[in-house]
């Protein structure tokens, strides 16, 4: 009796044990056991040699790496809820399936936005280094020190209610903000009445009016640069940005600017625009109090990462049964 060779999956990052482990009774998997970022050279090496790439939002799947006489891919399950790190126009047209990760980033993603929100107007970075890195002696409570705002009764700003746009409002609602929003289209009313959301088509009128806003959407080229230099000019001089989507929607050199300029009160960022290479002077922003910086953790959990993992072997699973993902991308989708 012939025994079915396995198909090879090729994973580009350290994915959690449990995930790797699975991977390995089900396929011929090739895993990345020391987490080092595979090289560009290296992505295109599997692309001719797996049948199934399981890449991760900072691998880039372009069109040249589709497209190679001798690309043997039949599926990309990417390791992330975005797609913008892969061609999905180039890999459609190929006969190449694309599949993501869907759903299971939203509350991680919505606790550490929320986190976020609270971290700049109540200056908790400024306060906790102020005991951990010894610049600055405490001497005590103190009724006029350290003072920062409240954020009941302001106005937050979500761009982008999908999932985690919606996800950040239940939260905010809980500490007494005003939700308004700007969207491609508005939410169903059941949803704008729970919310008590304040839907704005214009984003330029929705700015200029907000104390708050809140980057919840996705990077696609229509996103590129949606808060541009002339949108972030209509912010208000006493708010601040929050930003735990993809750098790429934020012209980052002119906020950097509007705030140096006290144009803009502050931000509260966890993604930036040419990641993982952070601004020099975001980084003297956050040492002046200025800024609150993470390093892209928004969606690190235990939890998160593994039920990203179960989903990227079921999409896989599931298309080497000749069915079609749950989780299948399509250009049109985008």
């Amino acid at each position: 009796m012939s025994v079915k060779k396995k198909p090879l999956v090729v994973v580009t990052r350290k994915l959690p044990d449990s995930i790797e482990t699975r991977m390995r009774e089900l396929f011929d998997a090739r895993l990345n056991l020391d987490d080092t970022p595979m090289t560009p050279e290296q992505i295109a090496e599997a692309a001719r040699t797996a049948d199934v790439l399981v890449p991760t939002v900072t691998d880039l799947i372009r069109e040249d790496v589709i497209n190679q006489p001798d690309c043997k891919l039949k599926m990309i399950a990417n390791f992330g809820n975005g797609v913008d790190n892969i061609d999905v126009t180039a890999a459609h047209a190929r006969g190449i399936t694309v599949t993501n990760t869907p759903k299971v980033l939203t509350e991680d993603t919505a606790d550490m936005t929320m986190a976020l929100i609270l971290a700049v107007p109540r200056r908790l970075i400024e306060g906790a280094s102020i005991l951990t890195e010894g610049k600055q002696h405490w001497a005590g409570w103190s009724p006029t020190w350290m003072l920062g705002h409240r954020i009941g009764g302001k106005r937050l700003g979500i761009v982008g209610m999908g999932r985690i746009g919606q996800a950040v409002a239940r939260r905010a609602r809980a500490f007494g903000l005003q939700i308004h929003y700007h969207n491609r289209r508005p939410v169903a009313p059941m949803i704008a009445e729970e919310l008590g959301a304040t839907y704005w088509e214009s984003l330029d009128q929705m700015l200029a009016r907000m104390d708050i806003i809140s980057v919840n959407c996705p990077h696609t080229p229509a996103t590129y640069h949606l808060l541009s230099a002339r949108r972030l000019k209509l912010i208000r001089k006493e708010a601040y940005v929050v930003n735990t989507a993809r750098g790429e929607v934020i012209d980052e050199d002119t906020l950097i600017k509007l705030i140096e300029a006290g144009d803009i009160g502050g931000a509260a960022l966890d993604v930036y625009e040419h990641e993982p290479a952070v601004n020099p002077k975001l980084v003297r922003l956050a040492r002046a109090g200025k800024v609150t910086l993470l390093p892209h953790m928004g969606s690190a959990t235990i939890e998160g990462r593994v039920e990203m993992g179960e989903k990227v072997i079921i999409n896989i699973r599931t298309f080497l049964d000749a069915h079609k993902p749950p989780d299948r991308v399509l250009p049109s989708m985008l």
